[in-house]
This record gives C-alpha cells, structure tokens and sequence, in this order.
C-alpha cells in the first residue's frame, strides 16, 4: 500500500474536513451566537447538591422534572449515597424551592445540601487556563520530538495534532454537544495518544535509516515502509481502545456521555492522523529541504 505515493488524496480529505468543521463553527457563531455548545463551567450557572432518602432514583425522571422548569441540559451527577449533585442554567430561588417541592412529591424526602453560583468571571478563567493547557502541550511536545528526532519531526507532529484537535472540536460543534471541563481533559488526552503513535512511526523511521542509510533507498519509500511495518500495531491499538471506549459511551453514565463521545472520535482521528498526515508531511518537508539545498 503506498501510503506516501497518494499524500494528496488524505491531506485532501483531511483538509475538506477541517474547512466542514471551521464553516460550522462560524455557522454556529452567528445563528446561535456562539461556536461550541459551553456549559456552564465556562458560561456560568447554578450548582445544587440534594440528597434523597429514597435509594433508587430515576435520572431520567429526574431530568424531566428540570425539562418541564425549562432546563433540559441539566447536567446529574452522583457524589455519594443517595446525593446527586445537579449543574445547570443560572436558577431563581423561588424556582428552586418548586423544584425540591415537585422531587419531593416524586421521591420523598429531599434534602437541600448546598447551592452554589458559578459566576461567569470564573468561566473565563476556565476558558483561559484551558487555552493555556493547550499551548503548554504544543510547546513540550514540541520540545520533546525536536530533543529525540529532529525539529521537522516535530512541525509534522504538532500539524497532525492540530488537525484532530479542530475536527474534533469541529464535529463537536456540529453534534452541539455540550463543552465543559472534561470537554478539554479529553481534547488532551487524544492530544497523547496521537503523539503516542505518531512516535512509534518516527522511531520506526529512524531505525531503519540507520539500518539502510539514506543513499539506498529514498526517504518517501524508507517512510511508507516504516508506516507498513507499524500498521498492525496501530491498527490493533486504536481497535482496543475504540472498544473500551464505546463499551463505556453505551454502557456509561448520562454525565460522562459526551466525554466518552469525544474521547471516541478523538482517538480513529488520532489513528488517521499519525499514518495519513504526520508522516506524509514528514516526506514534504523532507523535500523541500531537498530542493532548497
């Protein structure tokens, strides 16, 4: 399979993908007045904690009681025995007080523990710390791909990289999926795990130009060979993880759906990536240095 040979068709594809998911972000920017679905960890919002004296409560009756005060995006999580703590929209008080009246009629006994407000104010400084995560890791992976391989190793890493974290984010915008913290703990993480085998390829490729020298054999070739040798590994990978991974988006709680989603489509992108544009690009850089000398 020449992989290299036909480096047109996947940066083709991969760059229609990434102009479908930018068109939906500047899509969702102007008819829904903001690109990516924020939850209320960046935009702000309420935070009530209640504890049930019933022992087994329905979720999804719960989320409708929120459906029918006009918060469908409730977002339920359990924080201990029979204590379910709730995210959701900025709340009145008296709105509040008619929630815990109707879980009462429903389950019982409610208990108020706490009520919190997260202000907007602290959102922006979630937004800001996760644009930061964001830069530190392109500058140590960068850091670290120059100091083991060579700095063009790591431009075609940090590009591969870059390109699943916009079709993610992408894709993202287009399912409207709701954008919290775990959002960008999952973003970092398939972040790993692309550089992660993007790195078992350059190893591959290194190796055998000890082995071979490069007046044997041109660089194109010595790379679509390293991707050969390497495919089954990161074909068995990625079918393992995916497997994990969907087991825990169909099996998994309400909460952690979306997360799972992400970290899902993150991880066949990442697997892509490493094969289809990490190294095609490698072979481009190497020869337009080439021609320059």
């Amino acid at each position: 399979m020449d992989i290299i040979g036909k480096s047109k068709i996947w940066l083709s594809i991969s760059l229609t993908v990434i102009v479908i998911a930018v068109v939906v972000l500047l899509s969702n920017a102007f008819f829904r007045g903001k690109p990516l679905n924020f939850g209320i960890d960046f935009t702000g919002g309420s935070l009530i904690t209640v504890k049930f004296e019933e022992k087994d409560v329905s979720e999804g009756e719960l989320r409708k009681v929120f459906a029918d005060f006009g918060y469908p995006g409730a977002s339920i999580q359990k924080t201990g025995p029979n204590v379910l703590s709730i995210r959701l929209e900025p709340i009145e008080v008296e709105t509040r007080t008619k929630m815990m009246d109707e879980m009462q009629k429903l389950y019982g006994k409610v208990d108020l523990l706490e009520a919190d407000i997260i202000g907007p104010v602290i959102g922006k400084e979630l937004a800001t710390q996760a644009i930061w995560a964001l830069i530190a890791a392109s500058v140590l992976i960068t850091i670290y791909i120059s100091f083991r391989f060579e700095f063009k190793y790591a431009m075609a890493a940090l590009l591969a990289l870059y390109h699943d974290a916009i079709i993610v984010i992408g894709i993202s915008a287009l399912l409207w999926r709701n954008v919290e913290i775990p959002f960008i703990a999952a973003i970092l993480t398939i972040l790993g795990y692309s550089i992660n085998d993007t790195v078992v390829i350059f190893d591959r490729i290194r190796e055998n130009m000890k082995k071979t020298g490069s007046s044997k054999k041109n660089f194109a070739a010595l790379v679509n060979e390293s991707i050969m040798q390497t495919m089954s590994r990161s074909i068995n990978t990625v079918a393992t993880v995916v497997v994990v991974t969907a087991a825990l988006l169909i099996f998994g709680g309400a909460t952690l759906k979306d997360f799972y989603l992400i970290l899902l489509i993150g991880f066949i992108c990442g697997a892509y990536s490493s094969i289809f544009i990490a190294s095609p690009l490698l072979v481009m850089w190497e020869k337009g240095s080439t021609t320059k000398k």
